[in-house]
């Protein structure tokens, strides 16, 4: 079962491949859908600072009824983080919000922040955030560090003059959004990929072709995406609060083939609808 397995960082900390995402889970429902996933034995959790429910995911996490170390939970430092001294103290107000001692895993949010995407240079800034970050890894407070949203330039900036090389990058990967060779550098680089979004934020359920194939193989389309990121070595995400959901994406015990992995790879599906308002979704 899917939920059972896990790759293994570059630094030996394992991480289980099937995970659930809480982005737009407002913090008073966060606690009820982690609990939910873990009963469900869900072992890797994800917010964000930016995700505003950090609290609730951490009183999941302490009254899940799962040991602590049993489960893998990351977060994420807010994008407009780029010092030092506030990425420090962003760290430790996570810790407090979750009620932790330690988190799993804790990734800079994006190069750059959210409202200049893809925008200016933030190279220094980046360094001075992972250099805190590097600091928490070193104490024991993170076990893993790492990013998301970040381009190889920006992977190429941290490698310049880090003392711990990202163990994971966090990225935009679905059916129809396959960044093939970023992929494959991070793979060279030993920096594991999550997949957040697997189902495109819903609006591959509306693509016909992807459709037709899931009828094949006699499963839902969320199933047959998440599938397809698993099969691309990634760690998949999907964000959901309905348990009937988080049992459902965890049913996905087949195997794609060659010839479909090809063609679900090939897609180009980019087209975010009501959510290309957000960075991410918007083509940059």
């Amino acid at each position: 079962m899917i939920l059972n397995e896990a790759y293994t960082l570059a630094n030996g900390v394992r991480i289980p491949k099937l995970g659930l995402g809480t982005w737009f889970i407002d913090d008073d429902r966060a606690a009820q859908a982690v609990r939910n996933a873990v009963g469900l034995g869900y072992r890797n959790i994800d917010t964000a600072q930016a995700y505003g429910n950090e609290r609730g995911v951490g009183e999941g996490v302490r009254t899940g009824g799962t040991a602590r170390d049993e489960l893998f939970v990351s977060t994420k430092l807010a994008a407009e983080i780029k010092d030092y001294d506030r990425a420090v103290a962003a760290v430790d107000g996570s810790l407090a919000a979750l009620g932790l001692e330690y988190v799993d895993l804790v990734l800079i949010h994006s190069p750059q922040p959210w409202a200049d995407f893809r925008g200016g240079d933030y190279a220094e800034g980046n360094r001075e955030a992972w250099r805190a970050l590097e600091d928490a890894h070193a104490a024991g407070t993170v076990r893993a560090i790492g990013v998301s949203n970040f381009q190889r330039r920006d992977i190429e900036n941290l490698l310049a003059s880090c003392t711990v090389k990202p163990h994971v990058n966090q990225l935009l990967v679905h059916a129809g959004n396959t960044p093939a060779e970023l992929l494959a550098y991070c793979e060279g680089e030993d920096i594991l990929v999550e997949a957040y979004s697997p189902i495109a934020h819903g609006e591959i359920l509306k693509n016909p072709d992807v459709g037709a194939m899931a009828e094949r193989y006699r499963v839902t389309v969320p199933q047959l995406c998440i599938r397809y990121t698993l099969q691309l070595g990634t760690v998949s995400l999907p964000k959901t609060a309905n348990p009937e959901h988080m049992r459902s994406n965890a049913e996905v015990d087949f195997t794609i083939s060659d010839e479909d992995m090809d063609a679900l790879r090939d897609l180009d599906a980019r087209d975010y609808g009501e959510h290309s308002m957000f960075p991410v979704y918007s083509g940059r």
